[in-house]
């Protein structure tokens, strides 16, 4: 037997924070060791933090990741133990995404990232140059201080494996395994049976298992170990990277940490058999006979055993049933871990969130609240570093600290009904005991005085006054006049989270936390600068439908069961008065429905239609129940609202980032805010098909349970190319 004891880890890094990033670094590492690990894998371009962006271009950010490195190595930090640690490399005058695999104290080898990750979030080649010298190892000369400090002069650069006394061993990096020719397939048939993977990968509803799919399938007929790292936590932005570090062993998972973790430092181990990884190639012919007429690949040779023998005292990793959270568990879990970190971080003393008593507001206070409930959870468990943390922003005296949620709560968060004369009992009463529930600090405010001081002065200076649409006013008025009170709602939540701490002898300023979701967002349904204006967003990249299901979740597991009365009421945004006979619902100031919304969303980003495609795709989804007319004018309505509201990305409040069909614009979903809002040739196109499809009989099964919606008329729609308004009651310009 060749046993093989190996450690790979989930690291919370900051960007651009080095003193915080090596902290961590040198924690796992010194947790591997004291394991008895002999290899050590970190996430990718753990040094620096994975999301610096421009910060890459600056030569500064590499100067100082090859000062950590030289750190790192002068101390006895690699010895006996193979480290794989991730940093930015400048070659000549290109820039690469690097593994530097080290090991008693010099640098073995230095491994460019082959495949560049360039889609969605991710902008590598912006930064980093992918390395193309495949079958080929350069010398490498380091950095002169470098130099000096390690007595190595050079060090071995590109696509290659080192080749140990008792086994091989390369890596992988990230994108790398996504690939249609990932690097392992022929790594595999040149011997390599222990594969390190770095990753920066984030978190995304329902995306976990594809990732483990392909660690299993990597091992699956090639046999092999297969390790896995990755960053966990927000970095600095809207991304939070979910951790989930593995070890997988001819398809068998022996390993596998946390998803979501308040912890810095995660180390996952595993002890594993390599015979078992060569009695698994020897026993399949076409491995053997692929490995026998294959590309050699270049490698190192590192004068070095890895491997203990048979040894009773050890004992192997068995397979583990992987672990997956239900998409409930993620909604709670994952923006419940990016607020922690913006909380610690940023340096505010707590969060402020506008709550109405609606689904959306009410699921960002139950993360605000499972967020506490974490976070007591670990100070159970013994994390000093979350401990200490809390301590300092509850400004926790005499040795006190957190122990129970709701005062945690009482001391971090502070909620507030701004209601007006539209507003209902049922939503005020919602929004008190929810807050009471989570132990919220809770405030009661009319807006209705600002709103009638504003009216005032708009009167002196015009002669007019607004009226509703339901009293007598225009489209125009009745926008208005709910657009005043949505702004003036944001105004006063920012003027409470900076002067409500001052006001009870706190330190510093609250975060003001947003409540849009990502079907609201795409379809343009709010007010600009409105209270879903505000620093950072926890669902705006969830959707509705989800957002009920988490609703109902956490109004049994967070013990809020208040939320089971929110989930039930029909949305609406309170804005018009409330009449006998009409009551304002979201769905039909939107004229579609929140399940269309999110096909609408799947079909325009995940699926790239424009309005022809999406039409043709939703005569074979939607055609046994509507005709292709009813489908036209459908599809023309999206696409009419979502371009006359796209100006509304640009200022967007930054959301953690959950949802494929996000319509954030920072750098996920890249479109021009200005539009033809006609979309004349499009519709045309439409038309005709329309016109040639009628009288056909249409019998499809339907894919999508999409109910229809009451119709809306298009007024104040700004139908030209700019968008003069949007139409809808929650949509200022």
């Amino acid at each position: 037997m060749r046993l093989l004891k190996v450690a790979t880890c989930n690291l919370n890094q900051w960007a651009m924070d080095f003193d915080c990033n090596m902290k961590n670094i040198k924690e796992s590492i010194s947790k591997a060791k004291e394991a008895g690990a002999v290899i050590r894998l970190g996430p990718e371009l753990e040094v620096t933090g994975y999301g610096c962006e421009d910060h890459f271009l600056e030569l500064d950010t590499l100067t100082h990741a090859w000062e950590c490195l030289k750190d790192i190595l002068l101390g006895d930090w690699t010895d006996g133990i193979l480290c794989s640690i991730g940093m930015p490399v400048i070659k000549g005058s290109e820039r690469y995404n690097c593994q530097v695999l080290c090991m008693n104290r010099k640098i073995l080898m230095i491994r460019p990232k082959m495949w560049l990750a360039n889609d969605g979030n991710y902008r590598e080649l912006r930064w980093f140059t992918p390395w193309k010298g495949k079958y080929q190892l350069e010398e490498f000369q380091l950095p002169s201080e470098i130099s000096e400090a390690l007595s190595q002069k050079s060090a071995p650069f590109g696509y290659g494996y080192i080749q140990f006394l008792d086994t091989a061993v390369a890596a992988e990096v990230c994108e790398e395994l996504f690939t249609p020719m990932p690097p392992h397939a022929e790594l595999a048939l040149n011997g390599v049976e222990v594969f390190m993977n770095a990753s920066g990968s984030h978190h995304q509803l329902r995306k976990l298992n594809l990732r483990l799919h392909s660690f299993i399938g990597a091992t699956h007929i090639r046999g092999g170990v297969y390790m896995y790292s990755n960053h966990q936590g927000c970095d600095g932005a809207r991304l939070y990277y979910d951790g989930c570090a593995c070890v997988v062993i001819n398809s068998d998972v022996v390993a596998q940490g946390s998803q979501f973790s308040l912890k810095d430092v995660e180390v996952v181990m595993a002890q594993v058999d390599l015979d078992a990884v060569a009695s698994l190639r020897g026993s399949v012919s076409s491995f053997q006979e692929q490995a026998s007429s294959k590309t050699k690949v270049p490698s190192i040779a590192a004068p070095y055993s890895l491997c203990q023998p048979f040894n009773l005292q050890i004992s192997l990793s068995s397979p583990l049933k992987i672990q997956y959270h239900s998409p409930e568990e993620e909604i709670a879990f994952g923006p419940g871990c990016w607020l922690w970190d913006y909380l610690r971080r940023s340096g505010a003393s707590g969060f402020l969130l506008p709550l109405s008593g609606g689904a959306d507001s009410s699921s960002v206070a139950a993360i605000v609240g499972c967020m506490c409930q974490l976070v007591v959870k670990e100070i159970v468990n013994g994390d000093e570093q979350v401990k200490a943390d809390a301590i300092r922003i509850g400004q926790y005296t005499d040795g006190q600290y957190p122990t129970d949620s709701k005062e945690f709560a009482k001391r971090i968060f502070y909620t507030v009904y701004m209601g007006s004369e539209n507003s209902s009992e049922a939503t005020r009463s919602r929004a008190k005991l929810l807050a009471d529930e989570i132990g919220a600090w809770h405030l009661d405010v009319s807006i209705d005085g600002v709103v009638s001081a504003l009216l005032t002065l708009f009167e002196k200076l015009t002669g007019k006054r607004p009226r509703y649409q339901v009293d007598g006013g225009s489209n125009i008025e009745n926008l208005g006049l709910q657009n005043i009170q949505a702004r003036i709602r944001m105004v006063l939540a920012f003027m409470l989270a900076s002067l409500l701490p001052w006001v009870h002898s706190k330190p510093g300023f609250y975060l003001v936390l947003g409540s849009s979701n990502v079907d609201e967002g795409l379809r343009g349904y709010l007010t600009k600068y409105d209270c879903s204006s505000a620093d950072i967003n926890p669902i705006g990249s969830i959707s509705k439908q989800d957002l009920r299901a988490f609703l109902r979740w956490a109004a049994v597991h967070l013990g809020y069961p208040s939320l089971a009365e929110v989930e039930a009421a029909p949305p609406t945004a309170e804005l018009e008065p409330i009449r006998s006979n009409y009551s304002q619902l979201d769905e039909v100031d939107m004229g579609m429905t929140y399940e269309e919304l999110s096909v609408y969303g799947r079909l325009r980003k995940i699926f790239r239609c424009g309005p022809v495609s999406m039409f043709k795709n939703l005569c074979y989804r939607w055609g046994a129940r509507l005709t292709p007319s009813e489908v036209a004018e459908k599809v023309k309505h999206f696409f009419k609202y979502y371009s006359i509201n796209r100006h509304k990305m640009t200022v967007l409040t930054p959301s953690y980032h959950a949802e494929s069909y996000s319509p954030e614009d920072n750098r996920f979903d890249l479109r021009q805010f200005l539009y033809n809002a006609r979309w004349p040739y499009q519709f045309r196109k439409i038309d005709e098909l329309v016109k040639n499809l009628d009288g056909d009989k249409i019998a499809f099964e339907e894919s999508d349970d999409v109910g229809k919606v009451a119709a809306t008329s298009d007024v104040g729609g700004g139908m030209g190319v700019v968008a003069a308004g949007s139409g809808d009651p929650k949509a200022g310009i």
